[in-house]
């Protein structure tokens, strides 16, 4: 392994040693750099004024995609290009065509969270834009402003997808290839600094052999949880495995009878996958988070995490998902429920670590839904999540499954609920019955997001909503999103 990080910037590579494992890319731009255009809101991945745009050959093909930099470590930035809001401007210094479209809609408003929305415009312009307005709300939600109603910021981005406008980085994309290719071909990471180490290996077998070494390591995807250990804990990681380099993670493929999705995959990646076979969980993904923070998180590292309030556990487990693990000794695969013992406590042993989630495929006598209450309705924190899953046999429900999220110490299946329902007919007196017992399933706790009699009320009330929608489907129960699809 190697012990210098390197990337592209500004067309050339460049090289760092003596690197700090865990330092921010926002921190080291704004410090080390001094290219201050990247802004610290909010150091959590939530307003996007610290967005920059990372490079990236997948499948031989350059993608640009939005991040947040607060919360990004720097050595991630190995094997990618770097883009800041610096680096838009012409040779001559004129502005970029996102620059000049911001100015002619007069959406700068007072300028700290401008570059932010500007990378993020950025980042969308090269990655076919649509002059839809839903689309522009859903990409630029990640983006807060504290000045404004944003029309002036959606206009910009209606005006530069229906210009089609090309800039410099389209003309430099072979070159900048060349350069990613050439950095792809190399070994793994492994940095040491004042005691800390950092390894960033590209195989799985390599992966199992660090990992064996230190079993007490933590393992790093998209930063999204752990950048706040770093930014707002201010924790001491001795020893970080950064999984962002093994493509044998970021697989998803579509089996005989299930998905597969790798450990490693982005939101962004599985999104269109899994909301293809069920679009309520696609929307959910939506919901998650901003653009950015799919663009770095991963549905592995939302379930290896084991939040209670963690969004995708309830829906996969709703659906009957297994999990797959690997360590030195070989692989392991268990029910995705099974893996969530206790609250902080994963069915998870030393040196191993979550290779993929494998999703049944849709079947055609069944029903899946699911749904999030949070205080802000995209990109919060779930207050309550919940997934049903239900199979009818004619009127009478042959199988329900049910799964909360917020609910207990875990994500965790609503067993007496489903057992008052299985074998009954579908109808109001069997839900009315069921809801009555669920209080047996959950003892809810009352914390700053919502109160136990509220979590209670708000999970037998989505249980109703699913009974409303299936039994009779033509009555509205939703908002209409993107593309008409409907919000759960």
């Amino acid at each position: 392994m190697r012990q210098k990080v390197r990337y592209v910037h500004r067309g050339e590579i460049v090289e760092l040693e003596n690197v700090d494992p865990t330092k921010t890319v926002l921190n080291y731009l704004r410090y080390e750099k001094s290219l201050t255009g990247t802004k610290e809101g909010c150091a959590e991945g939530d307003c996007g004024a610290c967005t920059v745009v990372l490079g990236e050959l997948i499948e031989g093909n350059l993608e640009y995609k939005a991040v947040n930099a607060c919360i990004q470590f720097l050595p991630t930035l190995d094997g990618k290009e770097l883009i800041t809001v610096e680096d838009l401007k012409g040779k001559d210094g004129g502005l970029h065509p996102v620059q000049k479209a911001l100015v002619q809609a007069n959406g700068t408003q007072c300028g700290f969270c401008t570059p932010g929305f500007i990378m993020s415009l950025f980042a969308e312009m090269h990655s076919g834009a649509k002059a839809e307005r839903s689309h522009i709300n859903n990409v630029l939600a990640g983006n807060l402003c504290r000045c404004t109603g944003y029309g002036p910021i959606v206009d910009t981005a209606i005006a530069i997808a229906q210009s089609g406008e090309k800039d410099k980085f389209h003309a430099e994309m072979t070159a900048t290839s060349a350069l990613l290719a050439a950095l792809e071909k190399e070994p793994g990471l492994h940095l040491t600094w004042q005691g800390r180490s950092y390894f960033a290996p590209k195989t799985v077998d390599e992966l199992t052999d660090v990992l064996a070494s230190h079993p007490e390591a933590t393992l790093l995807a998209g930063a999204t949880d752990v950048g706040l250990w770093i930014t707002k804990q201010h924790r001491d990681l001795a020893t970080v495995i950064y999984l962002g380099q093994i493509e044998e993670l970021k697989s998803i493929e579509t089996q005989e009878s299930s998905l597969k999705i790798g450990a490693g995959a982005t939101y962004s990646e599985a999104w269109a996958p899994i909301a293809e076979l069920y679009p309520d969980f696609g929307e959910l993904i939506r919901r998650i988070a901003s653009t950015q923070i799919r663009n770095s998180g991963t549905i592995g590292g939302n379930i290896a995490n084991g939040s209670p309030i963690g969004d995708t556990p309830p829906a996969l487990i709703a659906l009957d998902a297994r999990l797959h693990l690997r360590s030195k000794d070989g692989p392991r695969d268990i029910p995705l429920e099974e893996f969530f013992i206790d609250y902080g406590k994963q069915d998870l042993k030393p040196g191993e670590f979550v290779e993929a989630v494998t999703v049944p495929l849709p079947k055609a006598d069944a029903k899946f839904a699911t749904y999030k209450i949070s205080k802000r309705f995209d990109q919060d924190i779930s207050a309550v999540c919940a997934a049903f899953h239900l199979t009818l046999k004619g009127d009478t429900v042959e199988d329900i499954r049910i799964c909360y999220g917020g609910m207990a110490g875990t994500p965790k299946r609503a067993h007496i609920t489903e057992k008052a329902i299985i074998g009954q007919i579908w109808n109001e007196a069997t839900i009315s019955n069921a809801l009555s017992l669920m209080e047996k399933d959950y003892q809810p706790l009352t914390d700053m997001r919502a109160s136990n009699q509220y979590r209670m009320l708000a999970a037998q009330n989505l249980l109703r909503k699913f009974y409303i929608e299936t039994a009779t489907p033509d009555v509205p129960t939703r908002l209409l999103g993107e593309g008409g699809l409907a919000y759960a």
